[in-house]
C-alpha cells in the first residue's frame, strides 16, 4: 500500500489542487459551507498520506525532515479544523516535491546510446584467406579485418593494406574526413566514407577508445550522483528545533492549542516551495530563451563556474567547412571557375563540397585525363587545358610560378589555419582559395560577455592539429587551446582543472564530447549535436545557438539569487512568526495565518521575476 501510495504522488497533488480549487470556487459561487469544508477535509487526507510515509520511513532510520513537521503541523491544523492551511500545506509540499522530480531527474540513456553506436560483427580473415562475418567480441589481437565502404570499424587497429578516407567525428569530433593508408592508426566506431582497408587489431572490446568513452561517461555519471540539497541539511536542524519547541510549549503551558499554532506557524510552507518555484521560473526563462536546464542543481554549481572549456569544431567553429578566403590572379577567371568546379564535381575529396559551393553555378566541361596525385591534388584535361588543383607541392611539381603576392598569400592563408587550395591552367596559377571550418558568427562576442560574467579562463580543446587550434585561439584571444586531443585527453585534462580547484563547464556536441560533459562540473551541449551529447550534459542550447550562452549564465547566477532570496524570506517570516506567538499578545492564528500565506506568495512573485529576466548587454 505504501509504494501505491508513493508511486502515485502526483495524481494525488494533482487531486488536492482540483479539490481545493472546487472548494474555493464553491465559496466564492454555492456559498456551501458543507461542500467548502468537505473537499478540503478530502484534499488533506489525501495529501497527508505520502508525506506521512515519508516520514514514517525516515524515522524508521533515526532521521527527522520536514516531512515530519509538515506531517504533525498538517494534523494539528486538522485538529483544530483549519482545513485551508492543512489542505493548501498538503498541496503545496507535493507540488514542490513534482517540481523538483521533474527538473531534476537525469537520464542515463546516454550509455544506451553509446553502447548502440557501437559496431556489433566484422569480417574476420580465416585460415584459408577468406573473410567470414563474425560478431566483434569474437575478435582477438592480432586479427585481420576487412572494412568496405560506408561500414564501422570494429576495433583499434593498424592499416595493413588499402586506402580509404575515414569519419572521425565519433572519436575527435572533427567534420573533416581523414586519409587513411598502410601504416595508419584506425579506431572504433568510426566509419569508412570510400575505400577499402584492411586492418590488423590492436586493441579490442572495452580497450577500444570506443569502449574507453563509455567507461568514462558511466565513471563521470556515477561521481555526479551525491549532491545534497540545501533544504534536506537545513531540515536536520530546523525540523527537529521547531518540533522540540513546540512540545516544550505545550509542557510548560499546556496549551495545546498554542502549541498547534507553533507547529502550523512553524511549518516552512514558503521554504518548501520557495526554492522549487525559483529553479522552476529560471528553468521556464531559459526554456523560453533556447536553454534548457537539467534541474536545479545545475543552476547552483553553473553560478559559481570560473573556467570554461570548449570543444572547437561545432561549437565555436560552424562544424562544415567552407571556402573562408581567396584570391584570383590574372585574367580569364571565369573560365578558370569553370575548369576547377568541372574537376571538383568528380572528386571525392573533403575539400571538394567547399569548393563548389563557393563557385556555384557555372558551366561544367567534360573532364579527361584524370591524375590524382597522392597528398598533392589532382591534374587533368579541361576544355584542351591542363589544370592542376592541389597545395603548394603539386604547384612546384608542375612548375608552376608563384609570384611574391601569391606566396604571401598562401602563407597568410596557411597561418589562419585554412587548407590551401591552388588552381593552375596551362602552368599559370589563377585561383588561391583557404578552406577551413569557420567561426560561428558572434563566437567573440559570446567570450567577452562570459569574461564580463566572471568566467576567468576560456580552453579550447580538439581533435585538430595545433596550428588549426592555435590560429583559432588567437582569433579569439583564448586564455589556453590544446589540439591533437582524443576522448580521454580531454577528460584527464577536464579531471587536472577539477583537481585544481576549478569548477568547470564544458561545452561540446559530439559522441566525442560525451566523458568530458558528465565530467565537469557543468556540461553544456549544443542542442543540434549528437543525442549522446545533449542526453549527458547538464545544460543544453537549443537549436545550437551559442549566443544563449550568456544568458544561461546570467540566468543562473540570478536564479541562485532569487533562491536565497526566497529561502531568507521564508525562514525570517517563520521565525518572525514563532517570535511573536511566544512574546507578543497580539499575534494569534488568524494573524500568524495571514502572514504564512502571504509570505508563500512573495516567495511566488519573487520567483516568478525571473520568467522576465533579460541579461544585460
Amino acid at each position: 500500500m505504501q509504494r501505491l501510495i508513493l508511486g502515485n504522488k502526483n495524481k494525488i497533488a494533482l487531486a488536492g489542487g482540483v479539490l481545493i480549487a472546487a472548494a474555493f470556487l464553491n465559496r466564492w459561487t454555492l456559498g456551501s459551507t458543507a461542500i467548502f469544508e468537505w473537499a478540503l477535509i478530502v484534499a488533506s487526507v489525501l495529501g497527508i498520506l505520502p508525506i506521512a510515509i515519508q516520514a514514517y520511513q525516515a524515522l524508521r532510520l533515526r532521521l527527522v525532515t520536514i516531512d515530519l513537521l509538515v506531517t504533525i503541523a498538517v494534523l494539528g491544523a486538522f485538529a483544530i479544523r483549519n482545513f485551508e492551511e492543512s489542505a493548501v500545506v498538503t498541496f503545496l509540499f507535493l507540488f514542490g516535491a513534482y517540481l523538483e522530480q521533474r527538473t531534476l531527474q537525469k537520464t542515463r540513456s546516454a550509455i544506451k546510446e553509446l553502447v548502440e553506436m557501437a559496431p556489433e560483427t566484422a569480417l574476420k580473415q580465416m585460415e584459408d584467406g577468406e573473410f567470414v562475418e563474425v560478431d566483434v567480441d569474437d575478435v582477438e589481437v592480432g586479427d585481420i579485418l576487412l572494412v568496405k565502404t560506408g561500414a564501422k570499424l570494429p576495433v583499434d587497429g593498424t592499416v595493413v593494406s588499402g586506402e580509404g578516407s575515414v569519419n572521425e567525428a565519433s572519436i575527435t569530433g572533427e567534420s573533416l574526413p581523414v586519409a587513411k593508408e598502410q601504416g595508419s592508426t584506425v579506431y572504433a566506431g568510426t566509419i569508412l566514407d570510400n575505400g577499402t582497408l584492411q586492418i590488423a587489431a590492436d586493441r579490442v572490446g572495452e580497450d577500444t577508445t570506443f569502449g574507453k568513452i563509455i567507461e568514462l561517461v558511466e565513471e563521470a555519471q556515477d561521481s555526479k550522483s551525491e549532491a545534497e540539497r540545501f533544504i534536506d541539511r537545513f531540515a536536520r536542524y530546523y525540523t527537529p528545533a521547531v518540533l522540540a519547541m513546540g512540545i516544550l510549549v505545550w509542557l510548560f503551558t499546556r496549551d495545546v492549542e498554542l502549541a498547534i499554532t507553533i507547529l502550523v506557524l512553524g511549518c516552512p510552507g514558503a521554504l518548501v516551495i520557495g526554492v522549487p518555484v525559483s529553479n522552476v521560473a529560471g528553468i521556464g526563462n531559459g526554456a523560453r530563451h533556447g536553454v534548457l536546464f537539467k534541474g536545479s542543481e545545475v543552476m547552483g554549481d553553473f553560478s559559481r563556474v570560473d573556467t570554461m572549456v570548449f570543444d572547437k569544431t561545432g561549437t565555436l567553429t560552424a562544424g562544415s567547412p567552407s571556402v573562408a578566403e581567396k584570391e584570383y590572379y590574372g585574367e580569364n577567371i571565369e573560365e578558370a571557375l569553370g575548369y576547377l568546379a568541372s574537376i571538383e564535381r568528380e572528386s571525392d575529396h573533403p575539400l571538394a563540397k567547399a569548393v563548389l559551393e563557393e563557385i556555384g553555378e557555372v558551366e561544367l566541361l567534360p573532364v579527361e585525363n584524370t591524375e590524382v596525385v597522392k597528398g598533392q591534388g589532382v591534374v587533368a584535361t579541361v576544355n584542351g587545358r591542363r589544370v592542376a588543383v592541389g597545395n603548394v607541392a603539386l604547384m612546384e611539381a608542375e612548375g608552376v610560378r608563384l609570384s611574391d603576392k601569391a606566396q604571401a598569400d598562401a602563407a597568410r592563408f596557411a597561418e589562419k589555419g585554412n587548407s590551401l587550395v591552388l588552381t593552375s591552367v596551362d602552368g599559370e596559377l589563377k585561383i588561391l582559395m583557404g578552406v577551413r571550418d569557420q567561426i560561428r558568427p558572434g563566437v567573440q562576442g559570446v567570450l567577452g560577455r562570459l569574461k564580463k560574467l566572471g568566467v576567468k579562463n576560456l580552453i579550447m580543446l580538439s581533435g585538430d592539429n595545433q596550428g588549426t587550434v592555435d590560429a583559432v585561439s588567437r582569433e579569439l584571444s583564448l586564455t589556453e587551446a590544446h589540439g591533437n586531443m582524443l576522448p580521454e585527453d580531454k577528460a584527464e585534462y577536464i579531471k587536472s582543472l577539477l583537481d585544481q580547484g576549478r569548477i568547470v563547464a564544458f561545452v561540446g556536441d559530439g559522441v566525442n564530447d560525451s566523458p568530458s560533459l558528465a565530467l565537469a562540473q557543468i556540461g553544456i551541449a549544443m542542442g543540434g549535436g549528437t543525442d549522446v551529447a545533449v542526453e549527458t550534459s547538464d545544460v543544453v542550447l537549443i537549436n545550437s545557438d551559442f549566443n544563449r550562452l550568456p544568458h544561461a549564465l546570467g540566468l543562473a547566477k540570478a536564479t541562485v539569487r532569487n533562491m536565497k532570496q526566497n529561502i531568507l524570506i521564508a525562514v525570517g517570516v517563520v521565525l518572525v512568526l514563532l517570535a511573536s506567538v511566544l512574546l507578543s499578545d497580539w499575534m494569534n492564528m488568524s494573524i500568524g495565518m495571514l502572514v504564512h500565506e502571504g509570505s508563500i506568495l512573495a516567495v511566488i512573485l519573487n520567483g516568478m521575476r525571473l520568467l522576465r529576466f533579460r541579461l544585460r548587454t
